[in-house]
Protein backbone atom coordinates (compact mmCIF):
# COMPACT_ATOMS: atom_id res chain seq x y z
CA UNK A 1 0.00 0.00 0.00
CA UNK A 2 1.82 3.03 -1.16
CA UNK A 3 1.32 6.71 0.65
CA UNK A 4 -0.60 8.05 -1.49
CA UNK A 5 -3.33 5.48 -1.87
CA UNK A 6 -3.49 5.61 2.14
CA UNK A 7 -3.93 9.52 1.94
CA UNK A 8 -7.26 9.16 -0.19
CA UNK A 9 -8.70 5.97 2.15
CA UNK A 10 -11.02 7.09 4.65
CA UNK A 11 -9.99 6.61 8.69
CA UNK A 12 -10.65 3.05 9.71
CA UNK A 13 -13.66 2.80 11.87
CA UNK A 14 -12.70 2.05 15.86
CA UNK A 15 -13.61 -1.68 15.30
CA UNK A 16 -11.04 -2.54 12.69
CA UNK A 17 -8.52 -0.26 14.08
CA UNK A 18 -8.41 -2.16 17.23
CA UNK A 19 -7.77 -5.61 14.93
CA UNK A 20 -4.55 -4.05 13.94
CA UNK A 21 -3.24 -3.96 17.78
CA UNK A 22 -3.47 -8.61 18.40
CA UNK A 23 -0.87 -8.46 20.36
CA UNK A 24 -2.42 -5.92 23.46
CA UNK A 25 -5.81 -7.94 22.06
CA UNK A 26 -4.35 -11.63 22.37
CA UNK A 27 -1.54 -10.90 25.67
CA UNK A 28 -4.87 -10.15 27.96
CA UNK A 29 -4.78 -14.03 30.13
CA UNK A 30 -3.26 -15.54 27.37
CA UNK A 31 -5.92 -15.52 24.67
CA UNK A 32 -9.02 -13.96 24.09
CA UNK A 33 -10.40 -17.51 22.74
CA UNK A 34 -8.98 -19.11 26.45
CA UNK A 35 -10.93 -16.49 28.10
CA UNK A 36 -14.47 -17.76 27.31
CA UNK A 37 -14.08 -21.39 28.65
CA UNK A 38 -11.05 -22.65 30.87
CA UNK A 39 -10.37 -25.96 29.91
CA UNK A 40 -9.13 -26.37 33.51
CA UNK A 41 -12.48 -24.48 34.79
CA UNK A 42 -15.20 -26.69 36.49
CA UNK A 43 -17.80 -25.12 33.87
CA UNK A 44 -15.75 -26.22 31.27
CA UNK A 45 -14.93 -29.63 32.38
CA UNK A 46 -18.60 -29.75 32.17
CA UNK A 47 -19.18 -28.86 28.95
CA UNK A 48 -16.95 -31.64 27.67
CA UNK A 49 -17.97 -34.90 26.14
CA UNK A 50 -17.00 -37.68 28.27
CA UNK A 51 -13.59 -38.58 26.77
CA UNK A 52 -12.09 -38.22 23.04
CA UNK A 53 -13.23 -40.57 20.75
CA UNK A 54 -11.51 -43.78 20.11
CA UNK A 55 -9.55 -42.79 16.76
CA UNK A 56 -7.88 -39.52 18.29
CA UNK A 57 -7.06 -41.10 21.82
CA UNK A 58 -3.75 -41.87 21.18
CA UNK A 59 -2.76 -39.03 19.21
CA UNK A 60 -1.42 -35.89 20.14
CA UNK A 61 0.15 -32.17 19.55
CA UNK A 62 3.32 -31.86 22.21
CA UNK A 63 4.19 -27.92 20.89
CA UNK A 64 1.97 -25.77 18.11
CA UNK A 65 3.19 -25.25 14.10
CA UNK A 66 4.72 -22.49 12.96
CA UNK A 67 1.76 -20.34 12.53
CA UNK A 68 2.94 -18.23 10.03
CA UNK A 69 3.85 -21.38 7.76
CA UNK A 70 0.45 -23.00 8.42
CA UNK A 71 -1.09 -21.30 5.70
CA UNK A 72 0.74 -21.86 1.69
CA UNK A 73 0.97 -18.27 -0.23
CA UNK A 74 -1.27 -18.87 -2.77
CA UNK A 75 -4.06 -18.93 0.25
CA UNK A 76 -2.93 -15.71 1.61
CA UNK A 77 -2.85 -13.88 -1.61
CA UNK A 78 -6.01 -15.37 -2.35
CA UNK A 79 -7.76 -14.32 0.86
CA UNK A 80 -6.00 -11.29 1.80
CA UNK A 81 -4.97 -9.00 -1.69
CA UNK A 82 -1.73 -6.96 -1.17
CA UNK A 83 -0.75 -9.04 2.33
CA UNK A 84 3.29 -10.27 2.38
CA UNK A 85 2.63 -14.28 2.41
CA UNK A 86 4.94 -14.21 5.20
CA UNK A 87 2.68 -12.96 7.52
CA UNK A 88 3.06 -11.21 11.23
CA UNK A 89 4.17 -13.27 14.17
CA UNK A 90 2.18 -12.65 17.04
CA UNK A 91 3.76 -12.92 20.68
CA UNK A 92 1.86 -14.79 23.09
CA UNK A 93 2.27 -15.55 27.00
CA UNK A 94 3.74 -19.14 26.11
CA UNK A 95 5.11 -20.10 22.88
CA UNK A 96 5.09 -23.66 23.51
CA UNK A 97 1.49 -23.97 24.42
CA UNK A 98 0.15 -21.30 21.66
CA UNK A 99 1.30 -19.98 18.22
CA UNK A 100 -0.38 -17.63 15.83
CA UNK A 101 -0.12 -15.67 12.90
CA UNK A 102 -1.69 -12.46 11.54
CA UNK A 103 -1.74 -11.14 7.61
CA UNK A 104 -3.94 -7.87 6.73
CA UNK A 105 -3.91 -5.26 3.59
CA UNK A 106 -5.73 -2.49 2.11
CA UNK A 107 -6.21 -3.54 -1.60
CA UNK A 108 -7.82 -0.15 -3.48
CA UNK A 109 -10.31 0.29 -0.83
CA UNK A 110 -11.01 -3.68 -0.29
CA UNK A 111 -9.74 -4.44 3.57
CA UNK A 112 -8.94 -8.11 4.70
CA UNK A 113 -7.69 -9.51 7.82
CA UNK A 114 -6.60 -12.52 8.76
CA UNK A 115 -5.39 -14.70 11.88
CA UNK A 116 -4.37 -17.92 12.34
CA UNK A 117 -3.84 -19.61 16.12
CA UNK A 118 -2.92 -22.98 17.71
CA UNK A 119 -3.43 -23.81 20.99
CA UNK A 120 -2.12 -27.22 22.36
CA UNK A 121 -4.29 -28.38 25.79
CA UNK A 122 -3.49 -30.91 28.40
CA UNK A 123 -6.76 -32.65 27.29
CA UNK A 124 -9.24 -32.27 24.37
CA UNK A 125 -11.86 -29.59 24.80
CA UNK A 126 -15.16 -28.99 23.28
CA UNK A 127 -15.18 -26.55 20.45
CA UNK A 128 -18.60 -24.92 21.95
CA UNK A 129 -16.54 -23.56 24.77
CA UNK A 130 -14.33 -21.38 22.19
CA UNK A 131 -16.41 -20.33 19.56
CA UNK A 132 -17.58 -16.93 21.69
CA UNK A 133 -19.76 -16.08 18.54
CA UNK A 134 -23.26 -15.77 18.01
CA UNK A 135 -25.16 -18.85 17.07
CA UNK A 136 -21.75 -20.98 15.52
CA UNK A 137 -23.22 -23.46 13.77
CA UNK A 138 -21.31 -27.06 12.79
CA UNK A 139 -17.96 -26.91 10.02
CA UNK A 140 -17.98 -31.17 8.76
CA UNK A 141 -14.93 -32.22 7.92
CA UNK A 142 -12.36 -30.33 9.99
CA UNK A 143 -10.15 -32.23 12.36
CA UNK A 144 -12.45 -33.96 14.84
CA UNK A 145 -14.96 -30.98 16.07
CA UNK A 146 -15.12 -27.69 14.15
CA UNK A 147 -17.71 -24.77 13.95
CA UNK A 148 -18.41 -21.62 12.41
CA UNK A 149 -19.64 -18.81 12.96
CA UNK A 150 -20.17 -15.09 11.03
CA UNK A 151 -21.41 -11.89 12.12
CA UNK A 152 -22.28 -8.48 10.41
CA UNK A 153 -21.46 -5.22 12.13
CA UNK A 154 -21.69 -1.58 11.37
CA UNK A 155 -19.29 1.32 12.62
CA UNK A 156 -20.33 4.68 11.67
CA UNK A 157 -22.15 3.59 8.56
CA UNK A 158 -19.01 1.39 7.33
CA UNK A 159 -20.01 -2.55 7.51
CA UNK A 160 -17.83 -5.19 8.57
CA UNK A 161 -18.08 -9.04 8.22
CA UNK A 162 -16.16 -11.34 10.20
CA UNK A 163 -15.90 -15.26 10.01
CA UNK A 164 -14.52 -17.38 13.01
CA UNK A 165 -13.80 -20.92 12.51
CA UNK A 166 -12.89 -22.89 15.88
CA UNK A 167 -11.91 -26.45 15.12
CA UNK A 168 -9.97 -29.22 17.63
CA UNK A 169 -7.94 -31.84 16.92
CA UNK A 170 -6.87 -34.10 19.31
CA UNK A 171 -5.72 -31.87 21.99
CA UNK A 172 -4.80 -29.25 19.11
CA UNK A 173 -7.53 -25.95 19.02
CA UNK A 174 -7.24 -23.75 15.68
CA UNK A 175 -8.84 -20.58 15.89
CA UNK A 176 -9.59 -19.11 12.21
CA UNK A 177 -10.44 -15.19 11.90
CA UNK A 178 -11.29 -13.43 9.04
CA UNK A 179 -12.99 -10.06 8.05
CA UNK A 180 -13.27 -7.65 5.14
CA UNK A 181 -14.68 -3.89 4.35
CA UNK A 182 -14.87 -2.01 1.27
CA UNK A 183 -14.59 1.58 2.13
CA UNK A 184 -15.47 2.77 -1.01
CA UNK A 185 -19.25 1.29 -0.77
CA UNK A 186 -18.96 1.27 2.67
CA UNK A 187 -20.42 -2.18 2.45
CA UNK A 188 -19.47 -5.54 4.11
CA UNK A 189 -18.65 -8.36 1.81
CA UNK A 190 -21.36 -11.20 1.14
CA UNK A 191 -21.19 -13.91 3.95
CA UNK A 192 -20.10 -16.39 1.50
CA UNK A 193 -16.97 -14.61 0.65
CA UNK A 194 -16.00 -14.40 4.23
CA UNK A 195 -17.20 -17.83 5.25
CA UNK A 196 -15.59 -19.80 2.69
CA UNK A 197 -12.63 -17.79 2.79
CA UNK A 198 -12.56 -18.73 6.44
CA UNK A 199 -12.88 -21.89 6.09
CA UNK A 200 -10.60 -22.42 3.36
CA UNK A 201 -7.74 -20.79 6.00
CA UNK A 202 -8.91 -23.24 8.08
CA UNK A 203 -8.35 -26.76 5.93
CA UNK A 204 -4.82 -25.52 5.40
CA UNK A 205 -4.26 -24.62 8.52
CA UNK A 206 -5.45 -28.11 10.02
CA UNK A 207 -2.85 -30.07 7.80
CA UNK A 208 -0.53 -28.00 9.13
CA UNK A 209 -0.55 -30.16 12.53
CA UNK A 210 0.84 -33.14 10.91
CA UNK A 211 4.67 -31.59 12.12
CA UNK A 212 3.39 -31.20 15.35
CA UNK A 213 2.34 -34.58 16.17
CA UNK A 214 4.23 -36.08 19.31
Amino acid sequence: MTTERTAAVPSLPLTLTARLLPVVVLAIAGWAMSTSGDPGSADAQAAEPPGPRPETAARRYAEPPDACAALASPVVKALVPGAAPAGKKLDTTDPTRRAGCSWHALDGYDYRWLDVTFETLDEPAAVRSYTGKKKPTPAPGLGDEASVGTDLTQDDGQGTRESVVVVRKANALITITYNGSDFASREAPSEKTIREGALKAAREAVLSLADAES
